[in-house]
This record gives C-alpha cells, structure tokens and sequence, in this order.
C-alpha cells in the first residue's frame, strides 16, 4: 500500500520594481524641515511646553513611523517574500529601520520632556551607522544620490553630538546640516516618485 503524499503549494512572489524608498525619504525630510529651522533659525522658540509637545509629536509620525515602516517593508521583501533584489536596498533596509525607532525616541523625549544628554552617546552610534551608509552606496557606484543622503547624515549626528555637550554655536551647525540634508531629501522623494510613477530618469 503506497502512503499518501498531501500536495504542497508553493507561492511564489513576483519581484517589484517599487521599493518605497519615497516615503521614508519624505518623512526624514518633514522632520529635519521642522527641527531644522528650529535649531538654525529659532522658529518656533524653545523652550516652550506647547512647541516641544508639538515637535515631539511630529518626530514620533512623520520621521519615525514612516522611515519605519519603510524599513521593515524593505526588510520583508528581501528575506521573506524576494519582492526586492537589489543588495544595497539592505543597507536602506537598516538605515530607515534604525532612524525610524531612533526618531520614536528623539520625539517621545522631546513631547515628554525628557533629558537629552544621552543624545549625545546615541549619536556616536548613529555616526558609525551613517557612515555605513556612505560606504555602501559608494561602493563602485551603488547609488551615489542616495549616498549623498548618508554624507548629511554623518555631519548631522556629528553636530548633534557636540550640540549635546553645550559647544557655542553646535545647535546651528546642526540646523544647517539638517535643513541641508532636508533639500535632498525632498529631490530624492520627487526623483523616486517620478522616476516609478511618470517615467522620468532622475538621478536616484
């Protein structure tokens, strides 16, 4: 008497070309415009309980949950479902993962009112991670736009940590940093959109 075999079903997805790489790009973007004008510029003051609930507010949603959600999207499709095969979109994976929970952190403690002297040992982590980024997408020409992203990163969180610790003019440094970063994020989220949705060939 033969054994009985159940059948296997075996589903298979089909590789996408649409990595969402704009949204984690536009709430970055959101986040630093916010932030950064607040460090460089003073606008809105600090301190305030009001601006520092609102801004706390706007890190956890818009650069924390959307980079978040971005990387564990981006995570999903490489190792479980092979919806992604681009290698450097590892390193995106990680990076928008990471900021994502990060700025969680930085907005709950901003809206809460919590003591932002650990920033200062996060952000040695998050310079290592940075430049992580600016060596992968450089590597023989992986992404250079998107490498560049990981250039501002690096400065960012170098100012942050010396913003940290008190240095005279340090907060500014890191504003403009931010805002700067914040213009190429915003190319990079049309350069994406367009390039998926329109056609165009935007350096990306």
């Amino acid at each position: 008497m033969s054994a009985l075999h159940p059948a296997v079903t075996t589903v298979v997805f089909s590789q996408s070309t649409f990595p969402p790489i704009a949204v984690g790009f536009f709430g970055l973007a959101t986040g630093y415009l916010i932030y950064g004008a607040q460090e460089l510029f003073g606008y809105p003051g600090r301190p305030d309980r009001k601006v520092d609930l609102a801004t706390g507010i706007w890190g956890v949603w818009m650069p924390g949950f959307m980079q978040f959600l971005t990387g564990v999207y981006l995570f999903a499709g490489l190792t479980l479902f092979g919806s992604f095969q681009a290698k450097p979109l590892y390193m995106a994976a990680l990076a928008f993962t990471a900021y994502g929970v990060h700025w969680w952190a930085l907005g709950m403690g901003r809206a809460m009112g919590g003591d932002p002297r650990p920033n200062a040992l996060m952000s040695i982590a998050f310079i290592a991670l940075s430049a992580l980024g600016v060596l992968v997408f450089f590597h023989k020409g992986a992404d250079d736009p998107v490498g560049g992203v990981f250039i501002g990163l690096t400065a960012v969180y170098v100012s942050e940590f010396f913003a940290t610790l008190g240095v005279p003019l340090a907060t500014r440094v890191l504003g403009f940093f931010r805002l700067g970063t914040a213009g190429w994020l915003l190319y990079l989220t049309w350069a994406a959109t367009l390039n998926f949705a329109a056609g165009y060939h935007l350096p990306l």
